[in-house]
């Protein structure tokens, strides 16, 4: 039960960042997004830190978890499988889960001001970017841990882009987004 209510707090959380940013992050604001009664998120997290920490955690279990389910598709990928799987990542990303990336960027600028924030953000991509590389090596990438890194950073770029830059207020277009996963495949097994 405890897991559950600082995941439930955690996920709230995130949903504060991503709409009222860093700023507005409050264990008060926290416990009316997540429904709870009023000292419930200072209950489980006693500082801002700490609520941040879980927001961080909370984040990169998602990012693993959401890799975890991909890894036998892509294992099993080609160049056209892997380049559709993206395609998924790319509009779930910038469409229904639009908040979760949001909640990231307001942590990436948080992580700035607070080393060990940072850390830990930087521990979570490395783990995504090595996941990432093993994909591309057994897709036959030259020097694939290289690929991947810039991999992960395009696909950041195009989603920041979409999420936060100057093409936010447009549609996302699904069929934009296909053409640009399969330029940014081809790019990194070749």
């Amino acid at each position: 039960m405890e897991t559950d209510r600082r995941r439930q707090i955690a996920r709230a959380a995130l949903e504060v960042l991503a709409n009222t940013g860093a700023r507005g992050l409050t264990h008060r604001a926290v416990d009316r997004a997540a429904d709870l009664p009023d000292g419930s998120t200072s209950y489980y997290y006693r500082s801002r830190a700490a609520l941040l920490d879980a927001c961080l955690l909370d984040l990169v279990r998602q990012d693993e978890a959401e890799l975890n389910a991909l890894a036998p598709v892509l294992r099993a990928a080609d160049e056209a499988a892997f380049a559709d799987a993206m395609t998924d990542v790319l509009y779930r990303w910038a469409t229904t889960e639009r908040t979760r990336q949001l909640a990231r960027y307001e942590l990436c600028l948080e992580a700035l001001r607070r080393p060990d924030l940072a850390t830990a953000l930087h521990e979570g991509g490395r783990v995504i970017r090595k996941a990432v590389g093993d994909v591309l090596a057994d897709l036959g990438a030259p020097n694939p841990q290289v690929r991947a890194a810039w991999l992960v950073a395009a696909v950041d770029g195009v989603l920041f882009e979409r999420i936060a830059g100057a093409g936010a207020t447009e549609p996302v277009d699904r069929a934009a987004l296909a053409g640009v996963a399969r330029w940014l495949t081809r790019a990194a097994l070749r």
